[in-house]
């Protein structure tokens, strides 16, 4: 390794060095009795980092003879997760300690998560693109079974494990297909074999079953079973988690994926993307009218957006990467929002999942509806609402790739998909009174309830150079 190399991978290593230590201390220390002081303290550092990041860490440079990538998309998506789960930690100290859930364990596991995205988003090798992908899966598995007096809690971490066991073979799978006949791991030497616009067919199958694999950790249809379960099962603050930086780290890399090593040929892969897209999208809206469980409700939720975040990628070009990314931001933005809710919401010191509870809570809570109100009217892409604008920059980038049918049939997926979103405002100022619902909002969740619905009104007319973000970091990648 050179020093090169090092500075390259810097805050990879410090992030781990931290998670290590914090690791140590909190054995020495007592365990959970530091457990609160550790989570604020991982807060901190992912807040830092993301600032360091964003700034410019390690510059434009290669590391590991290619292994490693460090450019404008990877930090945009770096950026992004490592905010949302210092924002999803923040939010889920109250819930986690009143509960008595709060392990030191837990701000740990969701760093080496982290550090594990930081990995795949900046994969330049298939052998990389694989260790930081488990890195985060494995970790991810724990947390959603971190609740070990709960069946459900353990039910969605076994299912979990099972299935992201199966999505994993089905990469390696086609990993090896792709070495196999290329004869080759890195990216950069894989893409100079389709050069002629021609993608020998053993390579095809390998891409098909690489993106079956990443198709799980997106939960795009027909790959999704996991997501319902295990967003129900898992505890809040772990299911916030899963719907944000998870998601977020796994679009960039199927990003990452198909441009790098496989962008001389856009129109082979475009389909599958496509064929996914169109699926998630229609399965997510249709699938979620019927659930009453609002933990449910928003894993079809995701399905959904996982659709049209993925209709951005279908169009194979600049455009498309520059609206995938600023709709997986906006999308972050949006479910933080909305988590920072939902964990407020209970009854009697209990935990309320059932979207019937909120029936007329806008007359004890006007200002909490109203921030919730524009959270479901943007995640549903109601104008002039930042969700809105969202769905139009990647409807807009798939037709202008050619893809009018897909697109069609996207805006109609997009109307059938409102009426979920609809429903809980129909009940938040409609509905029917009953015993309604409590929601013990401390400091930190009121303020991502409030910054996130400000941002989705505002957003609109001042992006904050996201949108610049986001342009430098799809030229990055499409070159």
């Amino acid at each position: 390794m050179t020093s090169a190399d090092f500075s390259t991978v810097l805050p990879e290593f410090l992030l781990a060095i931290f998670a290590m230590g914090a690791l140590l201390g909190a054995v020495y220390m007592g365990k959970d009795k530091v457990a609160g002081a550790v989570l604020w303290a991982t807060v901190a550092v992912l807040v830092l980092f993301g600032a360091w990041v964003g700034l410019g860490a390690g510059g434009d440079a290669q590391a590991f003879d290619g292994l490693f990538i460090s450019d404008a998309f990877s930090r945009f998506a770096k950026v992004t997760v490592l905010l949302s789960a210092a924002a999803v930690l923040a939010m889920s100290a109250d819930y986690l300690n009143r509960r008595d859930m709060l392990r030191f364990e837990y701000p740990i596991l969701i760093t080496l998560s982290v550090i594990g995205m930081m990995m795949m988003v900046s994969a330049g090798d298939l052998m990389s693109l694989y260790m930081g992908l488990e890195l985060q899966s494995l970790a991810l598995y724990v947390v959603a079974a971190m609740r070990r007096d709960s069946a459900r809690s353990s039910e969605a971490g076994l299912k979990y494990f099972v299935l992201g066991s199966l999505s994993s073979g089905m990469l390696l799978y086609g990993a090896s297909l792709v070495y196999g006949f290329a004869g080759t791991t890195r990216f950069a030497d894989i893409i100079t074999v389709v050069e002629g616009g021609h993608l020998p067919v053993g390579v095809l199958f390998g891409l098909v079953f690489m993106l079956v694999g990443l198709a799980f950790k997106v939960s795009a249809v027909p790959f999704h079973m996991w997501t319902p379960d295990v967003y129900e099962g898992s505890p809040t603050p772990v299911t916030a988690f899963f719907a944000t930086a998870p998601k977020a780290a796994a679009m960039a890399l199927i990003a990452r994926l198909a441009f790098d090593a496989f962008g001389q040929v856009p129109g082979e892969w475009g389909q599958v993307i496509g064929a996914l897209a169109l699926a998630s999208m229609f399965v997510g809206a249709i699938a979620a009218i019927g659930q009453r469980n609002i933990k449910r409700l928003m894993a079809y939720s995701s399905i959904a957006h996982m659709g049209f975040a993925l209709l951005g990628l279908t169009a194979g070009t600049a455009q498309g990467v520059e609206a995938t990314l600023l709709y997986m931001a906006i999308y972050v933005a949006m479910n933080i929002g909305a988590f920072a809710f939902i964990l407020s919401m209970e009854r009697d010191g209990q935990p309320v999942t059932d979207i019937s509870a909120l029936n007329m809570y806008s007359k004890k809570e006007p200002l909490k509806a109203l921030a919730m109100l524009v959270l479901m009217f943007s995640l549903a892409g109601v104008p002039p609402m930042l969700g809105f604008f969202a769905k139009f920059a990647v409807l807009n980038a798939a037709l202008s790739a050619g893809y009018v049918w897909i697109v069609a049939l996207g805006v109609v997926a997009s109307v059938i998909g409102a009426f979920y979103y609809l429903r809980i405002v129909f009940f938040m100022y409609f509905g029917e009174e009953g015993a309604g619902v409590e929601t013990r909002m401390p400091a930190v969740q009121w303020g991502l309830l409030i910054a996130s619905a400000f941002v989705m009104v505002f957003g609109a007319l001042n992006l904050f150079g996201l949108e610049g973000a986001a342009q430098a970091a799809a030229a990055a990648l499409v070159n």
